[in-house]
């Protein structure tokens, strides 16, 4: 089968991470543009050389198509960007052009806006980093109470909401060129979201007009990467706190059993609710109370008890936390022989969506490999751990800088570790991508 892949933007788990997983089926022709036509932090992608690649593509089965890429230049710039209604119609018109030439099935995700609760503008306008709080408040009780007060200066709420209302306009055509047939799947994905929010109130719009929404961002175009695998795998949940699955884990808008169940279809997959007739068990380590946070200072009970490794196939989502592992649930892990045949992955990525869409998409690919690498799948499993464990829930605490000399320093203390779960030999480097602590690469 031959895929071609157009990701968000260079970072890691946008770019190499579906790189990875595509690889664990060596039967998968699997096609990306070159990562310096991609964004950065601060570097739009470069729109024109990304139109060529999608050109000039070779036949393909899928592509799956980070839209925000080639119409904004990448999601950070879908927020930030300039560029006038007229023109992004302009850029959309080239895409439809491009596409109904191919005889691919596309597979499309749109961002809906996000509303960062913060006074934070890495990667928002440069008015964030004094009324982004106050600009959420402001979204908030809009969506809420149908108004809202705000002493954030008018000509910002303005450029603000021209922003959103550019942007929502865009997702409309997006919607109408799928009921044209272009699309084979069309997802609107909702990052950051909160219970209410102008954000919100755009995605009940768009499945008002027959859209499909989706909590999440970063993991969708690995969930449509799963959905081009085209078998519906029966997956089992299991909660490990299962009182609590109710909850909302931070920066989603629904629970976690619903973000489980939502994951799962948006994989192709069916939610089974058996372990006896299911293909595989997914074990979520979900939380009591709240989600912590290690890197915010946000606790929360740790896993306790034991995890005993099931004789059937699995895979793990570790939500405890936001932004890295659950310390005492990976030590409880670790004690069991988990590289095994039946062992389909561990994930514990950032939100609770980022971490299914990409634990299911792997677990999904190493099920149904038709030429399984088993060298992918280990160095997809060695990613993880020393990423989501090591250093996002230790290591990313000891620094107060990016600094690759520590950073590879203390990571060998965790490396040794990891070898002998995955009975695997270690060669890695590490790298800041993007200049910042939140997210490391790791070479192998």
């Amino acid at each position: 089968m031959k895929v071609a892949f157009l990701p968000i933007d260079n970072r890691p788990v946008c770019y190499t991470l579906p790189k990875i997983i595509a690889g664990i089926d060596k039967n998968i022709d699997f096609s990306l543009p070159k990562r310096e036509f991609l964004g950065d932090l601060n570097k739009t992608a470069d729109i024109n050389a990304l139109f060529g690649w999608l050109e000039n593509l070779p036949n393909q089965d899928a592509i799956i198509i980070s839209l925000d890429t080639l119409i904004y230049g990448g999601l950070i710039p879908s927020r930030r960007g300039k560029e006038t209604l007229d023109e992004l119609k302009a850029r959309l018109k080239q895409l439809r052009i491009i596409l109904q030439n191919k005889k691919a099935k596309v597979y499309a995700f749109s961002s809906i806006m996000r509303i960062s609760n913060n006074n934070y503008n890495e990667e928002e306008k440069e008015y964030w980093a004094q009324y982004g709080k106050k600009i959420f408040e402001y979204s908030y009780n809009l969506h809420k109470n149908g108004k809202a007060l705000t002493d954030v200066p008018q000509e910002i709420i303005e450029d603000y909401l021209n922003t959103r209302k550019r942007n929502f306009e865009i997702n409309k055509i997006y919607l109408d060129l799928q009921k044209e047939g272009l699309f084979e799947t069309l997802v609107f994905s909702k990052d950051d979201c909160a219970q209410f929010g102008l954000n919100v109130d755009e995605a009940q719009k768009l499945e008002a007009l027959g859209g499909f929404t989706k909590t999440g961002a970063d993991e969708i175009p690995l969930s449509l990467l799963s959905r081009v695998i085209n078998k519906k795998l029966k997956i089992y949940p299991v909660f490990l706190e299962s009182d609590y699955k109710n909850l909302i884990s931070n920066y989603e808008d629904v629970s976690v059993e619903n973000s489980v169940k939502g994951q799962i279809e948006l994989a192709g997959c069916e939610v089974c609710s058996d372990s006896d007739n299911a293909d595989l068990i997914l074990y979520v380590n979900n939380f009591i109370e709240r989600q912590g946070e290690i890197v915010m200072g946000v606790d929360t009970d740790n896993f306790k008890g034991d995890f005993k490794i099931p004789q059937k196939p699995y895979m793990i989502a570790d939500v405890r936390f936001a932004n890295g592992a659950d310390n005492e649930f990976v030590k409880s892990l670790f004690k069991n022989h988990i590289a095994d045949k039946n062992f389909y992955g561990y994930s514990g990525w950032n939100t609770t969506a980022n971490t299914l869409g990409s634990l299911i998409c792997g677990a999904k690919f190493k099920f149904c490999a038709e030429n399984y690498s088993k060298e992918n799948f280990k160095k997809l499993q060695i990613t993880r751990f020393l990423d989501d464990w090591a250093y996002q829930a230790n290591v990313r605490q000891m620094l107060a800088k990016p600094d690759i000399n520590e950073l590879s320093l203390l990571m060998k203390e965790f490396e040794p570790v990891v070898e002998s779960v995955l009975n695997s030999k270690i060669d890695v480097r590490y790298s800041y991508p993007w200049n910042r602590l939140f997210e490391v690469e790791v070479w192998i």
